[in-house]
């Protein structure tokens, strides 16, 4: 990514200020942004500022209006020092500092330490300048290292801060090379929500995953799909195109490009209904921040991401066909059998079934892009892609492509059919190996995997091939929530997640009975912030996995429940229900592979570092056995996962409360 402008400080306060703001402003007009005067009037000031500011400092390395793709914003100000990255957000109106302008240039910050390959060595300084706040009381670190914590400053100490920063800032055998920095690749790994918003807004999965060298079958991915729509409309067939991958790879999001970017009607549709809910409130809540109507927005929404079955019982019962072209079935493995559809819908067939038979309604075309998952089912009546390879054996009509992975899968839940049929296509463009959601452990699915086996040996070596796996291990709520607020600097999201069968938290005051269904419920807690109690942030109330599914936080406090405990012969896991006063142990396989892949969602809902909570236990109570979650919490110290130390106390002197500006 390249910075708006960029130059030394010498020739920034060389050069007519009037051409700097012209050289912005085309910048603006080429983003297809509104060239408002407001946003000239701030360059000016932040202009005079700076220039001001840099006068004794002309190697210094500037760069303007840096684009964060990740965030959708512009960082105001780089300044390269050589021995640090300064990072200055501009508030040229503004009379005082606020914790969301403290905030937003710490995210700026965080962004650049996580995603910006030439930005780990040196130390990042998050400044805010308030143009005409008090003169702001000043505590700089004595130890610089990694992200330093917000530096206030105003009109008339910025320039006093550089000087003192200039003077203070240690020297490091490696300089900062401002053209190598410059030049260095930005790999951003959004939320699916962040991701979504960037669609909606009209950017294409190439913008966001251009940058990242890494996840380049992603857009080979999505060129795939948009290739086979535009073909089934040309030659007016009707297509069904299956989409693999691991958890975490892109499949949601490949799916809502094919919905955001489609030239026909589309629709992108769920059983997840938190994912539904989620996603449309923050799409209609971007839309309101970025000037436009969040009605308008809410009601194109509704149309564009549905819940499955009420478009099923939208369009079951009628003959015509539905008004859109192509749908995106979101976890196709998890459609339910004729069995279940019956007892629990009074619908005559499988939910494959059905939905082939109503895109065929469509007289000329119709494409159905299903996604599938890996080892996520939680719930009873999933029929596997089984279900869609009998029901498209009936229906001829249809064309298959799909990735090699779903023809002969041992796993019967991701294998549509034994053989190849005549007529289907093999492209394996459409799967999807490279995880996108863990951004410092790409080990952690197989990590889970082995686990949840009950294979600690192999964890173990997971781990140490990787060089340890994030996930660490408390006893003590009181520390846990410590931690998460610890790590969640700027917008990094964390909250706490438990399993919906771990009635006995309730003893430790955490309540398993998340209201999933509950749409304003959901989406304070993904999108809200602290002080907002209803926020995951508050770190009071955890979602299940009924509520989490699909989603994802920054940083996770997994609640570990009486559920999942070592079986008395120490050699697997034992899945229980709590019935009445007492846990009973469940025997049923697929009832048991439910219960764990319930952990298997929670262990990967954390884009950086998952802490698990295991109960100390009450020797006076007979559902709460401490050596049960002693157990536990052995095998997951043997499996690779690490203790959560206590903070230690800061050893250094407290942080000089600098008479820095006692001179202006």
């Amino acid at each position: 990514m390249s910075a708006w402008w960029s130059g030394r400080a010498a020739s920034f306060c060389q050069e007519d200020p009037v051409r700097i703001v012209d050289h912005l402003a085309r910048r603006l007009v080429e983003t297809h942004m509104v060239n408002h005067e407001a946003q000239i009037r701030a360059w000016r000031d932040q202009i005079d500022l700076l220039r001001a500011a840099l006068r004794t400092l002309p190697d210094w390395q500037v760069l303007l209006e840096y684009p964060l793709i990740r965030l959708g914003r512009r960082i105001d100000a780089i300044i390269l020092t050589g021995r640090a990255i300064l990072v200055v957000e501009f508030k040229t109106e503004a009379a005082a500092f606020t914790n969301a302008d403290r905030e937003q240039v710490e995210d700026y910050a965080l962004d650049l330490f996580d995603f910006h390959a030439g930005s780990r060595a040196h130390p990042i300084i998050p400044v805010l300048v308030a143009r005409h706040a008090p003169t702001p009381a000043m505590a700089l670190p004595l130890f610089w290292h990694a992200i330093a914590p917000v530096i206030d400053a105003n009109g008339a100490t910025l320039e006093p801060l550089l000087q003192t920063l200039a003077a203070q800032l240690p020297h490091t055998q490696t300089p900062l090379d401002p053209h190598a920095w410059e030049g260095a690749p930005y790999r951003p790994v959004p939320t699916i929500v962040e991701a979504a918003t960037m669609l909606y807004r009209k950017h294409g999965v190439a913008d966001i995953a251009s940058s990242r060298a890494d996840v380049t079958n992603l857009t080979r991915t999505t060129d795939a799909i948009r290739t086979a729509i535009a073909a089934a409309a040309d030659a007016h067939r009707y297509v069904i195109v299956f989409v693999t991958g691991i958890p975490g790879a892109g499949k949601t999001l490949c799916g809502l490009n094919a919905v955001f970017t489609a030239a026909h009607q589309a629709a992108f549709l769920t059983g997840n209904l938190p994912l539904v809910h989620v996603l449309r409130a923050a799409l209609a809540r971007d839309a309101k921040n970025q000037g436009r109507s969040a009605r308008d927005a809410a009601h194109k929404l509704e149309s564009a991401i549905q819940p499955l079955l009420g478009f099923l019982r939208d369009s079951q019962p009628r003959s015509d066909a539905p008004h859109e072209h192509v749908i995106v079935f979101d976890e196709a493995q998890r459609a339910w059998d004729a069995d279940f559809g019956r007892r629990k819908f009074n619908l005559p067939d499988s939910e494959a079934a059905l939905f082939l038979d109503i895109m065929r309604r469509h007289a000329d075309w119709a494409v159905i892009v299903a996604l599938v998952g890996s080892g996520q089912e939680i719930n009873t009546g999933e029929a596997g892609l089984a279900s869609w390879g009998v029901a498209l054996a009936a229906r001829p009509d249809w064309s298959i492509m799909g990735p090699a992975t779903i023809i002969g899968n041992a796993d019967p839940a991701r294998c549509l059919v034994a053989s190849q049929p005549a007529g289907m296509t093999i492209d394996p463009a459409l799967h999807l190996d490279v995880s996108v959601r863990q951004i410092r452990s790409h080990a952690a699915a197989d990590w889970v995997d082995a686990v949840l086996r009950h294979d600690a040996a192999e964890a173990a070596r997971i781990g140490r091939a990787a060089g340890g796996v994030p996930f660490r291990i408390t006893r003590s709520l009181t520390a846990l929530r410590g931690e998460l607020r610890r790590l969640s600097r700027g917008s990094r999201r964390a909250g706490l997640v438990c399993s919906a069968d771990a009635k006995r938290l309730r003893a430790d005051g955490l309540s398993a009975d998340f209201p999933h269904m509950d749409a304003d419920a959901v989406a304070n807690w993904f999108l809200n912030a602290w002080p907002d109690v209803r926020a995951s942030d508050a770190l009071e109330l955890p979602a299940t996995q009924y509520a989490c599914q699909g989603l994802e936080l920054d940083y996770v406090g997994l609640c570990w429940g009486g559920d999942l405990v070592i079986a008395p012969n120490g050699a697997s896991w034992c899945a229980r229900k709590f019935r009445g006063t007492k846990w009973q142990t469940i025997k049923r396989p697929e009832a048991i592979i439910w219960q764990i892949n319930t952990y298997r969602v929670l262990l990967s809902r954390a884009r950086y570092e998952t802490i698990l909570f295991i109960p100390p236990g009450d020797a006076a109570d007979d559902t709460r056995s401490p050596a049960a979650f002693d157990q536990v919490a052995g095998f997951l110290l043997r499996a690779g996962a690490t203790v959560l130390e206590p903070e230690p106390p800061d050893a250094s002197p407290a942080p000089r409360q600098a008479a820095l500006f006692d001179h202006i």
